[in-house]
């Protein structure tokens, strides 16, 4: 099969044929017919996340169709459609695991991270991982649904927790995650107000056409009081750019797995019983919850798609923020 190889963290992926997976106890093979390109897979290849093997294969937002499974495996079976997520492995064991947890299992295994991803024309995986995908989505709009979508969905679930409800909503960073979060807000009557890169009016534009109730730049103050904001550009100087935005008892919530480092901040900021929290990954139980709701908004992503051979390209154009929407490859 063709593969897009992680060989050296900071170079670019190499284009080589690898040998065909086969499954083990309890694992399914997909041939891959789409995957999306995620800010996590940029980090993992440019170093800023150390990848515990290499040479590797990127790419967690996968959607294949079963074509072999392993002894054990009840479902999914051979023809499915499905999608294989970030969180690719947990024991199931843990105080984690047995809490519902599973994203903080410390033994996890990740898709494109421990396990061989989708940068490829099949990939193996766990059956207990994947997920059933919801019918009336193309392959290439059901790819960003499994990790921006989740993760955001995830985000923007604990926010509604701490700040009890969230009704003024802050996304920062416009990206795949921010474009499809912000739809399911705009469905359950939240105003949401979208931070971009300074001086993006088309990623303005963009937001304002999924019916955001306002859009400017990060460096910029939103027109009334947030209840929570989200961060999903990886850029730790929002942080007390977002603290200054929401109200007391308000919630910033890191929605990233890597971010530069946070600068000091004065502790008024944070005081007025603020939360400051992060969120870890996925569990499945976000993955039905997102994949039941998406037809029901219903949520429309946006996607520019390359071939597989372009990896490298859609990387650049996600690292230089020219993608609108969600990068997908297309094996």
């Amino acid at each position: 099969m063709r593969a897009m190889v992680l060989d050296r963290p900071g170079e670019p992926l190499a284009e080589r044929a690898l040998p065909d997976p086969r499954p083990g106890a309890g694992e399914v093979v997909l041939a891959v017919v789409a995957c999306g390109v995620c800010r996590t897979d940029l980090h993992i290849v440019d170093g800023e996340l150390a990848a515990p093997r290499l040479p590797l294969v990127p790419g967690h937002q996968i959607v294949g169709v079963v074509e072999a499974v392993g002894p054990g495996v009840g479902r999914p079976e051979v023809g499915e459609r499905v999608g294989v997520p970030w969180l690719g492995w947990a024991c199931g064991e843990c105080g984690f695991c047995r809490a519902g947890q599973e994203n903080l299992c410390d033994r996890a295994r990740f898709t494109g991270f421990h396990l061989d991803g989708g940068y490829a024309e099949r990939v193996a995986a766990d059956a207990r991982f994947v997920l059933p995908l919801p019918e009336g989505y193309a392959d290439v709009l059901a790819a960003p649904l499994l990790c921006a979508g989740l993760i955001g969905l995830r985000a923007y679930r604990m926010a509604e927790r701490i700040a009890r409800d969230a009704r003024r909503l802050g996304l920062y960073g416009f990206g795949a995650a921010a474009h499809l979060i912000a739809q399911v807000a705009v469905f359950e009557g939240r105003r949401v107000h979208a931070f971009t890169r300074p001086g993006d009016l088309e990623g303005q534009r963009f937001a304002l056409g999924l019916g955001v109730a306002w859009a400017g730049g990060s460096d910029q103050a939103p027109p009334e009081p947030l209840d929570a904001a989200l961060l999903f550009a990886p850029v730790g100087a929002l942080v007390p750019a977002a603290l200054r935005a929401v109200r007391k008892g308000g919630a910033v919530i890191c929605a990233g797995i890597h971010m530069s480092e946070i600068p000091a901040f004065p502790y008024e900021l944070l005081w007025g019983e603020r939360t400051l929290a992060s969120v870890a990954n996925l569990t499945r139980r976000d993955g039905e919850e997102l994949l039941a709701l998406a037809p029901r908004v219903p949520l429309r992503p946006e996607v520019e798609t390359f071939p597989l051979a372009r990896a490298n390209e859609a990387l650049a154009a996600l690292r230089a923020g020219a993608l609108r929407g969600a990068g997908v490859l297309v094996p």
